[in-house]
């Protein structure tokens, strides 16, 4: 990119952490904590209690909460079910922040403190060895440089702090955490569980959730009140600002930097020596400068980074094996047998029941694939707005309802060379930065198994006593999953990876990246804890390294 004139400088952090998100979060924590003085860099505003919606009520919208006054700006964002007119400004306006579709991609960000922990969907699953070392267990691409046995002590820290709800099962393709008190199921989703049990040996469980049960590390239990992606005026599900890096301002260690756009790493002699950035307002270009940088812009804004900064691609490897989660398939029912008013139901829990991994756990392939998926999904009773009739008789059929049944997949997605980003050099964003371009489509395993998936599901629904059971769905856009990871793998040799196993880059070993851009297998089980395990990880060996410097 061209340069840029700097108008002003800091002096040396001890580190310096662009994204403020999940890991960025953990990182400022760790770190400030230890004792090192820190600057955080976020690309957008701040964000404050008072911007929270969760309590409007649609009718209090000018376009009554829908999408048809933010999708001009954002027409990719508002594809998302979490973007809505009460939350939109946490997401990225996307014709200032473009990038280059070589295929169909959803790419879903947000620029704000706290980055998408503001509306993630909060399912926190520990990944195994099974998934740590699936190359080995079936033959196809590579072990990640580290062990479940590594990550574990890592896990408990992040579970343990953030206040995960769920059920231990003692599965090892699932490992059990430090979880609160699990969330009730509700009659049908108990009696599918009872009858998966019995006909498949199969486990269905409770969703295992970053949403308060109880009283945890002064956030107060979930109310119940529904719409998470809005905000929580009692913090009770985990989002950074009012956890993470509240601790780390408290510290006094932490300097917090919003509205600021960083453009690149700047590098003297092969080591990293601090980042440049823009104001997101004034477009005024200053310096943060800093012993150690780590990126935690989130998967593709960190590779982003490194290729804007000639970091990191010695192997070849760099913005290579993008992944994803295909879904959005799976079946749906009716349970005849239960009581269908909707108001029998338990109020607007904020988590589903989860079925894990069954397929490949000690074979190496089933019906043509390898890997394998999960579900997420639900049962509850629902208003039968569609039904037949008129007046009064409408009404009471409405009211009647039907008791839903409904389980989705979330599917493994191979790494693969051909699904890739690279920096378009014809095109730059609202602040000159090139972007990317994303090439990236699902291949046979993927759509192998999401198809096997979504027979099962409806087996399943069927053995659990269901009727009207359908299959429904198609694949799934790559990206809209929000779980896009890779493209600067953690491997054990330099020659195929950019990361080591302490998410060093290889050829500047002071550049960090511990977001999902370290993944080297996508698993099938949502991201988000792992990547804050490997967060932590990474701090502990910055601190016992940094001491010795």
């Amino acid at each position: 990119m061209p340069a840029l004139q700097v108008i002003s400088r800091t002096e040396p952090f001890d580190v310096v952490v662009v994204g403020s998100g999940a890991t960025g979060g953990w990182a400022a924590k760790r770190l400030t904590e230890a004792g090192l003085k820190v600057a955080l860099l976020e690309a957008g505003p701040k964000t404050a209690p008072q911007s929270f919606t969760e309590h409007r009520q649609a009718w209090q919208y000018p376009y009554l909460g829908g999408k048809l006054g933010i999708a001009k700006d954002r027409p990719i964002q508002s594809l998302c079910y979490a973007c809505r007119e009460g939350n939109h400004e946490w997401f990225v306006n996307d014709r200032e922040n473009p990038y280059t579709q070589d295929r169909p991609f959803h790419w879903i960000r947000q620029r704000a403190l706290g980055g998408r922990t503001l509306s993630w969907g909060r399912q926190s699953y520990r990944m195994s060895d099974l998934d740590f070392k699936a190359a080995s267990h079936d033959g196809y691409g590579d072990d990640w440089p580290i062990s479940y046995a590594d990550l574990a002590p890592y896990y408990d820290i992040v579970e343990r702090y953030v206040g995960i709800s769920g059920q231990n099962e003692g599965l090892p393709q699932l490992p059990d955490g430090q979880f609160l008190p699990p969330m009730e199921m509700t009659c049908g989703e108990t009696i599918l569980r009872d009858k998966v049990r019995e006909h498949f040996g199969r486990t269905v469980t409770i969703g295992r959730a970053a949403v308060l049960t109880r009283r945890h590390n002064g956030r107060a239990a979930c109310h119940y009140c529904g719409p998470c992606e809005q905000g929580c005026s009692t913090f009770s599900y985990f989002s950074s600002p009012w956890t993470t890096i509240a601790d780390a301002q408290r510290t006094g260690r932490l300097t917090l930097l919003t509205d600021a756009v960083v453009a690149r790493v700047n590098t003297r002699e092969g080591k990293a020596t601090g980042v440049t950035y823009l104001d997101r307002l004034t477009r005024e270009v200053r310096e943060a400068n800093g012993r150690i940088i780590m990126l935690c812009a989130s998967s593709l804004e960190s590779t982003r980074l490194l290729m804007n900064s000639g970091i990191g691609g010695e192997s070849g490897t760099l913005g290579r094996y993008l992944m994803d989660h295909i879904f959005e398939g799976g079946a749906s029912g009716v349970m005849p047998s239960l009581e269908t008013k909707p108001w029998a139901g338990p109020p607007r829990r904020p988590n589903g029941i989860y079925i894990p991994r069954f397929r490949n756990v000690k074979e190496k392939m089933t019906n043509g694939f390898i890997r394998g998926y999960g579900f997420q999904g639900g049962s509850s009773p629902e208003f039968a707005f569609g039904a037949s009739g008129f007046g009064a008789a409408y009404k009471d059929a409405v009211r009647n309802g039907f008791f839903g049944i409904s389980i989705g997949v979330w599917g493994e997605c191979l790494p693969r060379w051909e699904n890739f980003v690279e920096i378009d050099k014809d095109r730059v964003d609202a602040w000159g930065i090139p972007v990317l371009k994303i090439r990236m489509q699902w291949g046979d395993n993927e759509l192998k198994l999401w198809q096997d998936a979504r027979e099962q599901a409806a087996l399943m629904l069927e053995a659990a006593g269901a009727v009207n059971v359908r299959m429904y769905g198609k694949p799934s856009v790559p990206g809209f999953c929000i779980h896009e990871v890779g493209t600067a793998r953690m491997g054990a040799d330099r020659k195929r990876s950019v990361l080591n196993a302490h998410n060093q880059v290889w050829d500047t070993p002071n550049v960090f990246v511990t977001d999902g851009a370290c993944y080297v297998s996508v698993a099938c089980q949502n991201p988000t804890l792992t990547m804050m395990a490997v967060t932590v990880r990474a701090c502990d060996y910055i601190v016992k390294e940094y001491a010795k410097a």
